[in-house]
């Protein structure tokens, strides 16, 4: 049985989901430190958007004495892909190009990430230059 989609996380919940991505499972306190480092948000705020996150999926929780411990519910890596899927979803044709152009020259991607995705080009090119038109 396939997972059910999950709501996409607003703006405003990736902020907190990165600090969860980032510290692995922490307490409401350590992201509330964070968050009102960050963001300025205050402790209320910040609870609400953990709390919607439990509520979407996106976080699971575990009591530890009075308080909650908050992780993940899955890889960074496959979070960012499911929001990916959803833009991906959005793209009218023509414009699906120029997207990722964007994305690239927006990025900090480091010279071997580069590479990484130059040759994936090359791979895809290599594999579109191959296919039989008959």
């Amino acid at each position: 049985m396939t997972p059910k989609p999950l709501d996409p996380p607003t703006a405003a919940e990736w902020k907190i989901l990165k600090v969860v991505f980032e510290r692995g499972a922490c307490g409401a306190r350590e992201v509330i430190g964070d968050s009102e480092q960050a963001h300025g948000w205050s402790a209320s705020t910040v609870k609400t958007l953990l709390r919607r996150l439990v509520e979407k999926g996106h976080l699971r929780t575990r009591r530890v004495g009075a308080s909650f411990l908050y992780r993940p519910s899955r890889t960074i890596h496959r979070a960012l892909r499911d929001s990916a899927d959803q833009l991906l979803d959005q793209v009218v044709p023509g414009a699906l190009g120029p997207l990722i152009q964007y994305m690239v020259g927006k990025s900090r991607l480091t010279g071997e990430e580069l590479d990484d995705l130059r040759a994936f080009l090359d791979e895809q090119c290599a594999d579109d230059d191959g296919e039989d038109d008959s």
